[in-house]
């Protein structure tokens, strides 16, 4: 079975989606079979991996019963990654969702019979608390928060916790924190250093910090203009080797063999 994990931050610009795009793609040339699901209603995932936003698949129709998910996803160009996309129509779905008694459920109980086609399933989390996160944290096993090394790096985090227990606690539903992640990292300015140091406070327990940090790098922002991850638009490039390592450490944690890339 996938395991399913939730990228969340209600905070946007933190690097969601770019780690979405990225982890998973250094996955997938790992050789594991991955899903991306992209919840927002922006769309960014499915444009960075070069598909048009296009509501005949999508994951609006999977949400409001048209389509299964299983026809709705559709592959992309990277071996062993497919891509349930998603579209602007998304952002009327909360109100449609929520005349639903069973709402919360919809994404997991629509995930059951694909899961055992896949390693590792992400949902890219719209920024937000509303019905659509509900969904992902419901369906999710684990969570990833990226945090981005800048001034308002903590702000609402107690909010974005609150709301996760309020999941697992009314839901049923938990979804452990599988680590932090430190987004937009520069190690040589001062800023930079204080908010890891920030962070690590924050959370107390240091192993829910990811060893990795993602810097920031040019390549990681030109990459979506291409319709490619970055990983394959720059091989070379610092934020390519930081995802690279991201996926080993990932591989590491679920006890898997880390294959050399």
């Amino acid at each position: 079975m996938a395991e399913v994990i939730a990228i969340l931050n209600q905070k946007g610009g933190c690097g969601k989606t770019t780690t979405a795009v990225n982890l998973s793609t250094s996955l997938a040339i790992s050789g594991k079979n991955i899903l991306v699901i992209d919840m927002d209603p922006q769309a960014n995932a499915t444009t960075a991996f070069g598909l048009e936003k296009n509501e005949d698949n999508s994951i609006y129709r999977v949400l409001t019963g048209q389509q299964t998910l299983d026809e709705a996803i559709v592959a992309t160009e990277i071996s062993g990654l497919d891509l349930l996309p998603s579209h602007i129509s998304l952002s009327g779905a909360e109100i449609e969702l929520s005349k639903d008694i069973g709402f919360p459920f919809i994404l997991k109980e629509a995930m059951d019979d694909i899961q055992e086609n896949y390693d590792y399933i992400f949902v890219d989390v719209p920024p937000s608390l509303g019905i659509l996160t509900i969904n992902s944290l419901v369906a999710a096993d684990s969570v990833i928060i990226p945090i981005q090394a800048e001034f308002y790096a903590l702000e609402g985090m107690a909010d974005l916790l609150d709301a996760m227990n309020l999941v697992e606690t009314r839901l049923n539903s938990p979804s452990p924190i599988k680590g932090i992640l430190i987004t937009l990292y520069d190690s040589r300015t001062r800023l930079g250093r204080d908010v890891y140091q920030n962070v690590k406070q924050y959370f107390g327990e240091t192993e829910f910090i990811f060893k990795t940090t993602i810097p920031r790098n040019v390549k990681l922002a030109e990459a979506p203009s291409h319709g490619k991850p970055c990983v394959i638009y720059d091989e070379e490039c610092v934020g390519t080797e930081a995802y690279n390592n991201l996926a080993k450490e990932i591989l590491t944690m679920k006890g898997q063999k880390v294959e050399e890339t």
